[in-house]
């Protein structure tokens, strides 16, 4: 479980900031506004940020109250996605419920490719997000 001071820094690609646009796959239509931040397999397994294949799940394991340094984004991130079936450590943060929560962020901020995102947790359910 992270905690207070824990971060990580990624660079910001195609498939982040378009997520439903720029995809691998045709499992679906393609959707305007959806991103993700991506969370490097190091800092996932090193902080231990799990998806919903951990046997524990909920604040601090895969879900997150999130606010944005700049204030355009408060809301609660979800931890999600694997690199690999059965995989427990998650490749993502994406809003919960809401595919296109940190799409409209990006937008706000002006987020573009090449940018970096730090992610910093304040306590073990409290992140703050800043485009850097």
């Amino acid at each position: 479980m992270p905690k207070a001071g824990d971060y990580f820094i990624v660079e910001l690609k195609p498939s982040h900031v378009d997520w439903g646009n720029y995809r691998y796959t045709d499992t679906r239509e393609p959707i305007d506004g959806e991103g993700y931040i991506p969370i490097p397999l190091p800092q996932a397994r090193s902080l231990g940020i799990y998806n919903s294949n951990h046997s524990h799940t909920g604040f601090g394991y895969n879900l997150f109250n999130c606010t944005s340094a700049d204030g355009y984004f408060t809301g609660v991130l979800k931890a999600a996605g694997s690199r690999e079936a059965c995989d427990i450590y998650a490749k993502q943060f994406e809003g919960n419920g809401d595919l296109k929560a940190l799409g409209r962020w990006f937008i706000k901020c002006s987020a573009k490719i090449g940018d970096r995102v730090k992610v910093l947790w304040t306590s073990p359910t409290d992140i703050i997000i800043e485009l850097i």
